[in-house]
């Protein structure tokens, strides 16, 4: 990982932490409820011709960023009005907030540089957002 990474990654973290990570959780159950799972999302950015992107977050090297504009284009201006509305941000920062956090999380979710095969993504992912002190649960204090 490189320096900026390493300094981006702890940003996020920290607005995450502060904020008790809606966006996050709302991301994971995004990609949870998406037809396909983290496969399909990671086929959304296939289909709109950012697959070598996207394949830099499930691959072990380092992660190509993204842009607010391209988080658009793939998602939809629906869907990121959807999490930023859950996630209590305004729509136009959400955009933003999604091009720093998605790539870290799918990197997280894709450790092997394969997509998991598996139906407790969201389990995984929260479990692994917990253990970042990235998410909260109803149980958490």
């Amino acid at each position: 990982m490189s320096f900026l990474e390493d300094m981006a990654g702890k940003e996020v973290s920290g607005m995450l932490a502060n904020s008790s990570n809606p966006l996050a959780s709302s991301i994971m159950q995004m990609i949870n409820n998406q037809p396909g799972g983290l496969s399909g999302l990671v086929q959304q950015f296939h289909d709109k011709g950012l697959g070598s992107l996207v394949s830099s977050w499930v691959g072990t090297g380092q992660n190509l960023p993204i842009s607010a504009d391209q988080i658009q284009h793939v998602l939809g201006s629906d869907q990121v009005k959807e999490l930023a509305a859950k996630a209590g941000i305004a729509p136009d920062a959400a955009g933003s907030h999604l091009a720093q956090l998605l790539p870290m999380l799918i990197d997280k979710l894709t450790p092997n540089g394969q997509v998991p095969e598996t139906s407790s993504l969201l389990e995984e992912g929260m479990g692994m957002l917990k253990n970042l002190g990235l998410g909260k649960t109803g149980t958490d204090s």
